[in-house]
């Protein structure tokens, strides 16, 4: 039986309302000639296609009249929704309430077979809406999929009609807790439509959430602008400080940051609502999800761009059905490329999908191809990302037959310099004759002084180098293949004979390319080179020598001049710009420490600086770190170099050994953490390079006079470790692990290594007193896992350079350094000190000192000297009824530790504790003896090789056979 729905007629009041409003916005915004033109455009879906300045003057009276009746503008605004699918809206009424039994009810779907329409109700809150569609919905053409310049045009003009609605209503309406919810409500609703117009054109919600993405960064700027404000005011002086206007700036921040949290949730919403349902079996809907991703993790990074959103961009990169999504991905993913701040948060992201990347520049869509080419030569900018097998397959591409593709390619061949010497290595089989045509090589060179490809063959000719990463190479070389390198050699020398005076010309052209590039791997290979030209062996050096002093010359100058005006007394003065000048003189010349610079008295030139007092306008950190290296380099070569008699030479050296210590002392004080390492770890250099000249000179010419540390130094020297090294985890920073913390937290350990291993340097070549050790051995235990093998290693070079002081070392640390501290600590009662150990962790300790002793007939006296402890516990112990016991009995439980390493024939060690208890009345039963107990039954069982509870009772009284000290 045939059903049929008549049509209702809508609201007339809401009808009314529309046409006056589009009217008299369309009579503003176009003129004249528009009212002729569109005086029939009463809706908002018709005045779409009015060009954007009629759009914004009816939204802007759209939002006058939604602050009027906001229920009545909601209702035009959902009609323009569903008219945008190609459907109409034909009745509407009001409901109260959503939970309302009345509602669910009316929710229902009629056919019209004579009109071929379908009816359908569904709620948009507060409105009850009659929607009518064609039947045959997939072969009915809709405003999206029409074909021809029209579809594409109104795809743009419904996008940029969602962009001025949100710009329109950013600063009010949007955040009333009512459009915005029945906005998005709606079109999540229809987004999850059976019905295709709907899915599609509702999908363009995505369009929304970009715009609403536009409005979280204007309020994020907001609340960084605010809060720049806040802080000015704040450092005012109390005079000048507004107490009401900071209140009204702080007010303001809280509100810009809760609305941006409203923004937040409202794009959160959209994108579980419409994007997660969105894996449609329409690749328009995918490609349009895709598009607008890439957008948001662009402009949003601190919301999108991380690895629970790029997933999805990795996903569909293997859309099979069109082009166009995989595209999308391609060109998405360039712009987070090409940003070099976003490229650490893509690191998983690249090491998950980068094959899948290159595969795709097989891609059967030429467009996808070459832009997925250009995305791999933005991610080959970063360092070894791309393998050599990666290269040599995309390199290929070279020889393709799509020029786009090829011409990409290139670029790709063109940013590998640093890859040359891969390329020498690839080619040397088959073209091996070319590239040891050093002629024309040479004459490229003198061309081209960038030409990278001479000095790659010049290593394959002469080394025949294993380059990192490439396997397979043979590991000896055949005696055919040593007389090809041999002949190759030779016929190279010959003809770099010949044309070497013309290229050594060029070197006096370094000074040019060193003011035009100052990084430091420039700087570095500048010093190398002319450290190899200037070698004594060459008939060259003398040119070389000169075009290098020359140059150093220019610098000392420069920086002479710079010093002059800016080091005033113990005051710097300089500016920031002749500050830079000055740091990137004092880099050059640091590059150049493989070179000895002596003859320009540059520690005369730059000690000045360390004087100078931060307080009253010392030079900045990073000069001062400059300065310390490069004085650092200069007492070095002082000290390589100097002569073999007592002269006024020596003297100097030692002066300047002694300014350079001094002055670095200060530096140790510094509030800057970076100028604090380099000065220890130059104090540290300078005086082990000065211990071992001590070592090497003959005592019978005089040599280098003596310089011995001071002893605040010293101590300014363990202090610095103990409290630089030595240091708990950051508890703050543990709650937060990252990839990125992990590395920073791997860097931290190393540099604290280098510290710790320069100061155990000082203490292996007798620079200072081996009892210094004791305080670094006391953290053998605790911070095995980083520092023990630096421990333990010092440990056994000191018991090689004197066995007894080494033991003594070692009784001094768990004696003084560690049980005298925790003793101390339990009488004052006090709150546990972070630094000091339990007696657990010092027992501990004790076990782990005894198993370094192996050779026990190697070491005897030092076990020995170490049992010389009994001898501290009853020092001075006068017995009373107060005292019974010593104050340092329980010393002798970690006595015990040692006990297994005595031999037999030193079983006087137990006549020796004999000795000191036999003046002491010793009452076994009583629980504070059991130290004393545990320990004896040690030293009889080591004498004995017997179980130590055995001899408990063997020397007691008659009174007490079964007793047990442990009872």
């Amino acid at each position: 039986q045939r059903r049929r729905k008549r049509a209702h007629k809508g609201s007339e009041n809401v009808k009314r309302k529309s046409a006056r409003a589009s009217r008299s916005s369309v009579n503003r915004a176009g003129g004249s000639h528009s009212k002729r033109r569109h005086v029939e455009a009463v809706t908002l879906f018709e005045v779409i296609t009015m060009g954007r300045s009629a759009m914004q003057a009816v939204i802007d009276d759209w939002v006058e009249a939604y602050v009027t009746d906001r229920d009545s503008s909601l209702l035009d605004l959902i009609s323009f929704f569903i008219q945008c699918s190609g459907c109409k809206v034909v009745t509407a009424e009001m409901c109260q309430s959503k939970e309302d039994s009345d509602v669910m009810s009316k929710m229902v779907e009629e056919l019209d077979e004579v009109a071929s329409l379908q009816y359908k109700k569904f709620l948009a809150f507060p409105w009850i809406l009659t929607v009518t569609w064609p039947m045959d919905t997939e072969s009915v053409e809709y405003p999206l999929t029409q074909s021809g310049p029209y579809g594409r045009w109104f795809h743009s003009e419904f996008c940029e009609f969602v962009s001025v609605l949100v710009a329109q209503c950013q600063r009010s309406i949007i955040f009333d807790g009512y459009l915005m919810n029945t906005l998005i409500s709606l079109l999540t609703e229809l987004s999850d439509s059976y019905v295709r117009a709907f899915r599609h054109t509702c999908t363009l919600a995505m369009k929304l959430l970009s715009s609403l993405v536009g409005v979280a960064l204007s309020l994020s700027v907001g609340i960084e602008n605010s809060q720049k404000l806040y802080k000015v005011q704040k450092t005012k002086t109390m005079r000048q400080k507004s107490t009401p206007q900071l209140e009204r700036v702080q007010k303001k921040i809280t509100e810009l940051q809760e609305k941006r949290v409203e923004i937040e949730s409202m794009m959160d919403i959209i994108f579980k609502g419409v994007f997660l349902k969105r894996y449609d079996v329409l690749p328009e809907i995918r490609s349009i999800c895709v598009e607008e991703l890439g957008l948001w993790m662009k402009l949003y990074s601190s919301a999108f761009l991380n690895d629970s959103y790029l997933k999805y961009m990795g996903w569909m990169m293997n859309d099979k059905q069109i082009p166009d999504v995989r595209l999308k991905c391609v060109l998405g993913l360039q712009g987070l490329y090409g940003d070099p701040l976003l490229l650490p948060k893509l690191d998983l992201f690249t090491s998950r999908f980068k094959e899948r990347m290159i595969s795709m520049t097989l891609d059967k869509d030429n467009e996808v191809a070459v832009q997925t080419m250009k995305l791999l030569v933005l991610i080959s900018t970063s360092d070894d990302v791309l393998s050599p097998e990666d290269y040599k397959q995309l390199l290929q591409f070279v020889y393709s037959s799509q020029r786009p593709l090829a011409a990409t390619a290139g670029e790709l061949l063109f940013s590998l310099h640093k890859h040359v010497v891969y390329l020498v290595d690839g080619l040397w089989d088959c073209a091996g004759a070319l590239l040891k045509d050093w002629a024309a090589l040479t004459s490229i060179l003198l061309q081209d002084p960038s030409s990278h490809v001479l000095v790659a063959s010049v290593r394959q000719a002469s080394e025949g180098p294993a380059l990192p990463g490439r396997s397979g190479a043979k590991k000896a070389m055949s005696a055919r293949e040593k007389k090809i390198q041999s002949d190759d050699c030779a016929k190279l020398t010959e003809h770099l004979l010949v044309v070497l005076p013309k290229l050594l010309s060029k070197v006096a052209g370094m000074g040019a390319v060193l003011d035009l590039h100052s990084g430091p791997a420039v700087l570095e290979a500048a010093a190398r080179s002319y450290l190899s030209l200037c070698a004594e062996e060459t008939t060259w050096c003398s040119m070389a020598r000169a075009a290098r002093d020359s140059l150093v010359q220019t610098w000392v100058d420069q920086l002479s001049v710079l010093l002059e005006d800016s080091l005033k007394g113990d005051c710097f003065s300089a500016d920031e710009e002749k500050t830079k000048e000055i740091l990137l003189v004092l880099k050059k010349l640091r590059a150049f420490h493989c070179h000895n610079l002596s003859q320009w008295s540059l520690f005369e030139l730059l000690s000045p600086l360390l004087s100078a007092e931060s307080s009253q306008g010392g030079a900045p950190p990073e000069v001062l770190l400059e300065v310390l290296q490069c004085l650092c380099y200069f007492t070095l070569w002082s000290l390589n170099t100097s002569g073999e008699a007592l002269t006024s030479r020596a003297v100097a050296q030692r002066l300047q050994l002694r300014l350079f210590c001094e002055r670095s002392h200060r530096c140790l004080s510094h509030s800057d953490h970076g100028v604090r390492q380099q000065a220890f770890l130059g104090v540290c250099d300078v005086l082990t390079a000065h211990s071992y000249q001590l070592h090497v000179w003959d005592p019978t010419s005089f040599g280098p006079l003596l310089y011995t540390p001071s002893p605040k130094l010293q101590r300014a020297l363990l202090t610095f470790v103990c409290m630089q090294v030595f240091v708990g985890p950051d508890c703050d920073g543990q709650s937060r692990v990252s990839e990125n913390s992990e590395v920073e937290k791997l860097e931290d350990l190393h540099k604290r290594r280098n510290l710790l291993a320069a100061f155990c340097k000082l203490i292996v070549h007798g620079v200072l007193e081996m009892s210094m050790a004791a305080e670094v051995f006391m953290y053998y235990m605790k911070y095995y896992n980083d520092f023990g093998d630096i421990i333990k290693e010092t440990m056994y070079r000191t018991r090689q350079i004197d066995k007894i002081e080494s033991s003594r070392t070692l009784v001094l640390c768990l004696q003084q350094q560690l049980f005298v501290r925790l003793k101390k600590e339990q009488e004052s009662g006090g709150r546990a000190h972070p630094g000091v150990q339990t007696f657990t962790s010092i027992k501990e300790l004790a076990r782990r000192f005894a198993l370094t002793f192996g050779d026990l007939v190697k070491f005897r006296e030092c076990v020995v000297v170490i049992h010389n402890g009994i001898e501290f516990v009853f020092q001075e112990f006068s017995q009373t009824p107060e005292t019974p016991t010593p104050l340092y009995l329980s010393y002798l439980t970690i006595l015990s530790e040692f006990s297994s390493k005595l031999l037999k024939p030193d079983k006087k060690t137990f006549s020796y504790l004999q000795k000191h208890t036999a003046e002491h009345i010793i009452d076994l039963r009583e629980e504070c003896w059991q130290p004393l107990i545990y320990y004896r039954a040690s030293l009889l069982a080591a004498a004995e090789g017997e179980d130590a509870v055995s001899y408990v009772s063997s020397d007691r009284k008659p009174h007490l056979p079964n007793r047990s000290p442990f009872s």
